[in-house]
């Protein structure tokens, strides 16, 4: 009796511990946090649903991922496009059957809201992680939610989407997309576009099959396109694969290719690749960035700028391309002024035009885009010159393809400084950012210590005249000294001599209280620039000019008409022309009466 009684409480407690391990569910009022819990494990260990790290050493976000198995894969990603949050967040499932993330105030993120009823969750040996109501129903389910894949037995259902991830190991929304439609298509396109098909790069040819067709995968591999009476309309993969001891895996992958994973869960091995869209790796749209064209070198996928362009960010390619010369303007474009038209052959592109012509060959093109101060590119193919405006998007080489994109391209020494170059010129990068940030010293350097001067011998002056008219004595220094009234009676003719602003005096120097703005302004008003620095004959009157302007152009009170950084640059190196700033709209209002009497400014040449 006693040994049938031991053996009934040893197979008693061998049914509770398994159980306890075939059970998943997530009790109301449940937490877990990087820190100290363990994720909420399917029956059979293979899935979780809880923290994963992502970015820097410390920082995590919350999803499901596959726990079985060595290499790291993260399947369902929530608020996917939220910042990773450090160690002391926490993934909350309330008693009243809510799911949030939690910081450290007390802000919450929610993952899952609005639920009724709620009994509990479960993580299920399918990877899918649903919320319960009283009655045992789906009430909530992360298959219906899904990111940049699907796993077995999980669809794609009329309306919803696939969004690539910005790249393996960040899991924010990247930029293509696979949408499920309503017209039964399954089609392919790069984000925030329309749904039309100049926008697509792949297309299940399904169209007018109806509004309830759905994507579905079976657990053998097969992923096909089923209507709402249950057929199957169109084969995605063949299907048929081994099914004891696999796993698949369907992603659309951050380079926008969609790809068939397998594996195997007896040997400790990677996922492997049993099926892609296409073999063609340039076909994604937008795969190198505005202003960038795709090449197969080898098979992979290589980016490139077009001419006069460089990356915006080396090694990352669909931040694109950006001019590496002076923006042109319409003032300064023509074969004159050393603009030209370079070819990128046997390329295409989309086509957004804003005119058309028919031309007799490639240099007839050029020439008329070269002569349009609107056009920036043309497209020419059998006859057609389309003009362009930048940027221009979805570019990639087609041997096939006739037509040459011309870029209008700016001379060689109008190069911006500073800009991102490729990876293999950095060392040239280098040497021309020390060039330039010499060059800027150096400028900073003269004007200071031009400044200094005239500072310096305007304010020697000043204390010199003092001292003439009340015979003072004037020290090696220049610190203030006190005065009386009566002294200052004498120095200003009893406050009769103007004071502040200069006017009608004598040009000689400035007075000390003149605002060295408009004292400036005056001096160029009147012709009168040598006097600013007593220029001697052997000086450059040009180049110092040049400066001069330039420097009032940079003061203007409307922040819109002063210049870039880049363009006060080329105008201090007479790389060029430096116009004369309308220079009433320098001086205050107090003036603006006194300046009203001049009419004409100086001639250029003799600034």
């Amino acid at each position: 009796m006693t040994a049938q009684v031991f053996v009934l409480m040893v197979l008693v407690g061998s049914c509770v511990v398994a159980a306890q391990k075939t059970s998943s569910n997530v009790t109301l009022g449940t937490s877990l946090s990087p820190r100290s819990s363990s994720p909420w494990l399917s029956p059979s260990g293979l899935y979780a649903m809880g923290f994963f790290a992502e970015g820097s050493p410390g920082f995590y976000k919350v999803g499901i991922f596959l726990a079985g198995i060595p290499e790291r894969t993260i399947v369902w990603t929530a608020n996917r496009d939220d910042p990773p949050v450090t160690d002391n967040f926490t993934l909350v499932f309330t008693a009243e059957g809510q799911l949030f993330l939690q910081s450290p105030q007390g802000d919450q993120t929610s993952i899952a809201a609005g639920l009724q009823l709620v009994q509990y969750a479960s993580m299920l040996d399918s990877g899918n992680f649903a919320i319960f109501d009283v009655n045992g129903n789906i009430i909530w389910q992360s298959f219906s939610y899904p990111t940049d894949c699907l796993i077995q037995t999980q669809p794609l259902l009329t309306g919803n989407q696939l969004f690539s991830s910005m790249a393996v190991d960040n899991h924010a929304t990247g930029i293509f997309r696979l949408k499920m439609q309503h017209d039964g298509n399954l089609i392919q396109y790069p984000i925030n576009t329309p749904d039309t098909a100049p926008y697509s790069y792949y297309t299940s040819w399904t169209d007018g099959k109806g509004d309830n067709v759905s994507l579905r995968f079976d657990i053998d591999g097969h992923l096909y396109l089923m209507n709402s009476f249950g057929s199957n309309i169109r084969n995605i993969t063949p299907g048929g694969l081994p099914t004891k001891g696999m796993t698949y895996m369907f992603r659309l992958d951050p380079d926008g290719l969609m790809r068939l994973y397998s594996h195997n869960l007896t040997q400790n091995t990677n996922w492997s690749v049993v099926w892609n869209s296409t073999s063609d790796k340039c076909d994604p749209k937008g795969l190198c960035g505005l202003n960038g064209y795709c090449v197969l070198v080898n098979n992979d996928a290589e980016c490139r700028c077009i001419p006069g362009f460089d990356f915006v960010m080396p090694g990352n390619w669909s931040a694109g391309c950006a001019r590496n010369t002076s923006d042109s303007t319409c003032a300064s474009i023509g074969a004159e002024s050393g603009y030209s038209m370079q070819a990128v052959d046997n390329s295409t592109w989309e086509d957004d035009s804003y005119s058309t012509m028919v031309t007799v060959d490639k240099q007839s093109c050029s020439s008329a885009c070269l002569g349009d101060c609107n056009c920036e590119a043309a497209l020419f193919s059998q006859g057609q010159c389309r003009k362009q405006r930048l940027p221009l998007r979805y570019g990639r080489r087609q041997v096939t393809d006739p037509t040459s994109a011309l870029i209008k391209v700016g001379p060689a020494d109008m190069i911006v400084p500073g800009r991102n170059f490729p990876q293999g010129n950095r060392k040239e990068v280098r040497k021309d950012v020390l060039i330039v940030g010499a060059s800027l010293a150096g400028i900073g350097f003269i004007v200071m210590v031009i400044s200094l001067f005239v500072i310096y011998r305007g304010t020697v002056w000043t204390y010199r005249k003092i001292c003439d008219k009340i015979d003072i004595e004037l020290g090696d220094d220049v610190a203030p000294r006190s005065f009386s009234y009566a002294q200052l009676e004498i120095i200003t003719d009893n406050f009769k001599e103007q004071i502040g602003r200069g006017r009608n005096v004598n040009w000689e120097l400035p007075k000390k209280e003149a605002v060295l703005q408009d004292w400036v302004t005056e001096c160029c008003l009147n012709g009168n620039v040598q006097e600013i620095t007593k220029l001697d004959e052997k000086a450059d009157r040009q180049q110092f000019g040049n400066a001069i302007r330039t420097g009032l152009w940079c003061i203007m009170d409307e922040a819109t008409l002063r210049p870039t950084m880049k363009k006060v640059l080329w105008m201090l190196e007479g790389n060029t022309e430096v116009p004369m700033p309308p220079l009433h709209s320098l001086l205050s209002d107090a003036d603006s009466s006194t300046s009203s009497s001049v009419t004409a400014q100086p001639d250029s040449r003799d600034i």
